[in-house]
Parts: structure tokens; sequence; C-alpha cells
């Protein structure tokens, strides 16, 4: 029973992270790996919670009326095509390399913050047509093979690009994450299925946290608007950065 209100707390709290910004991972995943799974095991388990609850977060902004399609599916099926090789790889992920990975990727997202250009808001036309959309495409791919891989840290950098080179409002591009996140991640999941690296009451227990925290903050964030977004993503970043610098092993 610890167990249990242990995983749908860490699962909440993940799913709130998650959706608002991103890094929820940092935390589920050494929770998972306390609990007792092997590192491959918490990392296809994991992927059952953000599965699903990137599903009800994203009803949550629709039921909000933040809607982004098609392009959204458009970028979801690119990334989707590299979650498969990322998620392959991941099957034999050693816990060094998992290490290793993570921190570089949160210490680039930390210098994107620290050195991101302003944006005006007269700036913000939206970019999601044309070349944009077909780079947009070739980006996303790739950022599926590290979804696909560990995704842990992914959901800062989608944010950026969809905010600054999509020029999607922070709102919007969080509803656009929530879609395109929702499409790789069923690809990956099931290349975690096939090579049965996944624990089932660990993962579904921990998506109903997810799934309750991904609902509340899609509306909440909708409803507070793209300073607070901003605001709730830098202090997320500098923790989850501080955690993996002076915290990771």
């Amino acid at each position: 029973m610890t167990d249990i209100l242990l995983l749908i707390l860490v699962g909440f709290i993940a799913g709130v992270i998650n959706t608002m910004a991103g890094g929820g991972s940092l935390l589920t995943l050494p929770v998972l790996i306390f609990l007792g799974l092997p590192p491959n095991v918490a990392n296809g388990t994991n992927r059952i919670a953000l599965f699903v609850q990137m599903l009800v977060g994203s009803a949550g902004f629709k039921s909000k009326g933040i809607k982004t399609f098609p392009f959204s599916i458009y970028l979801g099926v690119s990334a989707l095509l590299g979650s498969l090789i990322g998620a392959q790889i991941a099957v034999d992920i050693k816990g060094e390399t998992f290490n290793k990975v993570l921190s570089a990727v949160m210490i680039a997202v930390v210098l994107i913050i620290v050195f991101k250009p302003k944006l005006k808001t007269t700036d913000l036309i939206e970019r999601t047509t044309g070349k944009h959309l077909w780079i947009g495409c070739i980006a996303f791919f790739f950022f599926g093979i590290y979804g696909g891989f560990i995704n842990a840290g992914l959901g800062f950098i989608l944010l950026f690009f969809l905010h600054y080179y999509n020029r999607l409002s922070l709102v919007k591009s969080n509803a656009a994450k929530a879609i395109i996140i929702s499409i790789y991640m069923a690809g990956a999941l099931a290349v975690f299925i096939l090579n049965n690296k996944i624990n089932w009451t660990a993962g579904l227990t921990m998506a109903i946290g997810n799934a309750l925290g991904a609902w509340f903050s899609s509306r909440f964030s909708v409803n507070k608007g793209d300073q607070f977004i901003k605001t709730f993503l830098i202090i997320v970043v500098v923790l989850m950065a501080i955690k993996l610098w002076f915290f990771s092993s």
C-alpha cells in the first residue's frame, strides 16, 4: 500500500511538471529504480505513465479550446519514426550512459534559458506551414530518437522549439507537445513491450497519478497564461539541473 501511494503521489507531481514544462521523469525514474526495477525496465515502465499522462493532458487542453491540428500530428508522426529507433537502443541501456546523456541534455536546457533570444508578443506569428513545417518534421524525427531512448528532459526542448522556432504561444506549445509525445510514446512503448521491459503493476499505478496531474495542470495553465508557464519552467529547469549536477550518483 505504501508503494502504491508513493507511485500515485510521484506520478501526480510528474504529471504536473511534464504537462507545464518537462523533466518529470527525473523524479519518476529514480523512484521506480528505488522500488527495485532494473534501469531499462524502469525506463520502459515509465512510458506507460507518460503515454496516459499526455493523452489526458491533450484532452485537458482541448476542453479549454486549445487546438494545434494538423500541425502537431505531422510532427508527432515524424517523432514516432525516430522513437522506434531510440527505444530499440534503450532496451540495453546502462545506468552510466543514462546519467551522462541526461546530464548533458539538462545543462543544454539551462544554457538555452540563460541565453535565449527575447521574443516579443508581436513576433508570435505562427510558422506552421511550408519550410517551417518541413524543418520541424526533420527536427522532431531526431527529438523522437531521444524520446524513445530516454525521453527525460525532452519536454523542455520541445517546448522551446515550438515556441521560438514555430512561434506558438507557450500555452499552445504545451498543447502541441502533449499530442506529439502521445504519438511517439505509443511507438516507444510498443518496443519496450515487445522486449518485455515493462512492469505493468507499477506503470499503471503511477499512470493514475500522472493522469490526474496532467488533467489538473493542462486546464490550470490555460487559465494562468504564458507568464506563469515561463516562470514555472525556469524554476523546474534550475531545480532539475542542480539535482543532476550534485545528486546524480
